[in-house]
């Protein structure tokens, strides 16, 4: 049955607040969690982004629950580094971490002051790097010369079994691709068309392991107000690709944003003030195939968000059959 988790936005909230929340994500029921690993936030008025795997460390060691991140390996990462942080990680709370390596985006990636690769060498280079960090994490001395290079790499603390890597796909394509190397697929809301070819694409094509969706929400009291949250806080993420990949600031997203109205972000977030309809959302995307659902309410202010759902949102999803 479908794991219902909750997002940890590091582009949103201060680390330490983010912290509480997911403690208080735990207390309320939810199942497990993931975050984000960013540099830059999607805009100005998200205002932060703390260093992922130092919050990751005290996340769990702080609550029980299973953590993943998605992070982007080979630019402003070295693999062997990605490697380390994740087996460490692996080591010291095993089978409750996983990691979802995949090809970056400008924004976080521009700090080294490298060129931009293209997408078709961003995404080869990611398979160099997943295959250094699975022979890293079986303990082996790594060289590897490529679109990275590596020189007599070793970790000398292997976790006696590796964290998943799950493959983070938009595109019915990457989808497709990831299922060569990945041990599942982790993606966002997408229209159900879509969703169910990107799992067709993933399964048809020999992938295993679970199927993650990350659920972009906006809920409030009123409709007013889960729409305003939404348009404030999420609209410079509505664009389809390449513009996600290559814009290089939180500036220039704010800049090209300016015109989005609400009707496109609703195509991006689940907007709406009744639990009952997120909860059908919720239900949904679990039928389409999905086992673990993530919750990203959009919002700064995550508690009454946590404790809403955790009430009236959670039980329905139990009381449907879709959550376990």
């Amino acid at each position: 049955m479908v794991t219902v988790g909750f997002h940890a936005s590091h582009e949103q909230i201060s680390p330490g607040r983010l912290l509480q929340d997911v403690q208080h994500a735990e207390q309320a029921g939810f199942d497990a969690a993931m975050c984000s690993d960013h540099i830059e936030p999607w805009s100005a008025r998200q205002g932060h982004s703390g260093f992922a795997w130092s919050w990751l460390g005290a996340a769990l060691a702080t609550t029980g629950l299973r953590f993943g991140v998605v992070t982007a390996p080979g630019q402003r990462y070295h693999p062997a580094i990605i490697a380390h942080a994740s087996a460490t990680l692996a080591s010291m709370f095993p089978d409750r971490f996983w990691m979802a390596p995949g090809s970056g985006e400008n924004m976080n990636e521009h700090v080294t002051g490298d060129a931009w690769p293209p997408k078709a060498t961003r995404q080869q280079r990611l398979e160099e790097c997943v295959d250094v960090i699975r022979r890293l994490h079986r303990g082996e001395e790594v060289t590897h010369h490529g679109l990275v290079t590596v020189e007599q790499a070793r970790i000398w603390d292997v976790p006696d079994t590796p964290p998943p890597l799950i493959a983070p796909a938009i595109s019915v394509e990457t989808a497709r691709r990831g299922a060569a190397w990945a041990d599942g697929l982790v993606t966002v809301n997408q229209p159900a068309a879509k969703l169910k070819d990107m799992l067709a694409a993933y399964r048809d094509n020999g992938g295993r392991g679970k199927a993650v969706l990350q659920v972009h929400l906006s809920w409030a009291p009123s409709e007013e107000e889960a729409t305003a949250i939404a348009m404030d806080q999420w609209r410079t993420n509505t664009f389809a690709p390449p513009v996600p990949w290559d814009l290089p600031t939180a500036g220039h997203f704010d800049g090209v944003s300016g015109t989005v109205g609400e009707e496109q972000v609703r195509k991006s977030v689940n907007v709406s003030a009744d639990p009952a309809r997120h909860a059908a959302w919720l239900a949904e995307y679990a039928d389409l195939g999905f086992d673990e659902l993530y919750l990203h309410f959009v919002g700064q202010e995550q508690a009454a968000f946590i404790d809403t759902f955790a009430d009236q949102v959670l039980p329905q999803l139990r009381t449907a059959g879709a959550y376990a």
